[in-house]
């Protein structure tokens, strides 16, 4: 499994990618939808795949002596790998905006959401979205990446849509809140989160295998 995911960072990442994951601390940005940061991130992961397309790199990848769902498999800890440093990046911010941060008048009458729990477990949701329908779309060809990436621009900007509007919902402004109030709450969320991205990036890896495996390189 490691090797796998070495050759992935090695020979098919594009430096984008990497470059794209510092797009984790729009988390920082007042007045501003910071979940944005998440769709750059997955546009990072967007050039690699494209990079691997021109560069043949899949059918490269099903020629040496690994099992096709090791291929899936490679791809998908890729995805992860630069989902999972951006998220730590978007904590990090987080808990700076929610602590020494949190009396800064900047923050506190901010319109737009706030980088607290409940934004951080969207962009673990977001993230778990994308696989399911860019990674698993892609893998319906292992060729054409533009229609799934489309798809996923949709649902990513609409679901940011959606969690931008909440918390302007009367009862649900806890959704909002900032510092340390309703973080019970906000803690479920995220956990909610966290495990929503992991079954969809399950879910994910067992479709994608059983794409893949129909497709005549």
């Amino acid at each position: 499994m490691f090797n796998i995911l070495i050759k992935e960072l090695k020979l098919s990442a594009s430096s984008l990618s990497f470059f794209f994951i510092v797009f984790g601390l729009m988390f920082f940005i007042p007045g501003y939808p910071i979940l944005c940061g998440v769709f750059f991130v997955t546009l990072g992961i967007f050039q690699s795949f494209q990079n691997a397309r021109e560069t043949n790199d899949i059918l490269f990848s099903a020629l040496l002596p690994i099992a096709k769902k090791d291929v899936v498999k490679g791809k998908l800890l890729f995805v992860c790998f630069v989902e999972i440093c951006s998220l730590l990046l978007m904590g990090i911010v987080t808990v700076i905006r929610m602590t020494l941060l949190s009396d800064i008048p900047a923050y506190t009458s901010n319109a737009m959401m706030n980088a607290n729990c409940f934004a951080l477990g969207l962009a673990f949701f977001l993230f778990g979205i994308f696989n399911i329908v860019f990674v698993g779309g892609f893998f319906k060809t292992a060729y054409k990446y533009g229609p799934p990436f489309l798809t996923y621009i949709v649902i990513a900007f609409f679901t940011i849509g959606t969690g931008e509007a909440l918390h302007h919902i009367p009862k649900l402004s806890w959704l909002n809140a900032f510092g340390t109030e309703n973080l019970t709450e906000q803690v479920i969320l995220l956990l909610a989160g966290i495990a929503l991205f992991a079954l969809l990036s399950v879910i994910t890896y067992n479709i994608s295998c059983r794409r893949f495996e129909k497709i005549d390189l």
